[in-house]
């Protein structure tokens, strides 16, 4: 599938704090925890829980969210498809980063492990 600029457009738009329930929703009703679920967002944003509350009281978009963020150098590595978008494919550097988002969220609530989610170093070329 590919994004439109419309679509880039309503990303930025959105606020972190209207989707962060949905996230929580998806993963306890899975069998995971708010706490795992806020491992997973600090990895990728370098936000930790006491930040969480601050974006959300703040009604954040999802543009400053990421703004603010420090990507972990690792993010790169989150590739595959994503409400019918592939990742990787993405050319809007903000969609692509939401959608970072959306995939660990995706692979918790699926039952990957956190050492998995959580995309270790890759191994060095012998």
């Amino acid at each position: 599938m590919q994004a439109t600029p419309e679509h880039h457009a309503r990303i930025a738009r959105m606020t972190f704090a209207s989707v962060y329930p949905h996230y929580v929703t998806k993963v306890e009703k899975k069998g995971r925890s708010r706490a795992e679920l806020h491992t997973v967002i600090e990895w990728l944003t370098g936000y930790n829980e006491k930040d969480l509350q601050q974006i959300i009281a703040e009604r954040q978009t999802f543009e400053t969210f990421f703004k603010r963020a420090t990507l972990h150098p690792n993010a790169h590595l989150i590739t595959g498809t994503i409400c019918g978008y592939r990742i990787e494919e993405l050319d809007n550097t903000l969609t692509r980063q939401v959608r970072y988002l959306d995939k660990l969220v995706d692979e918790l609530a699926r039952g990957r492990k956190l050492e998995k989610i959580l995309r270790p170093d890759p191994p060095a070329p012998k």
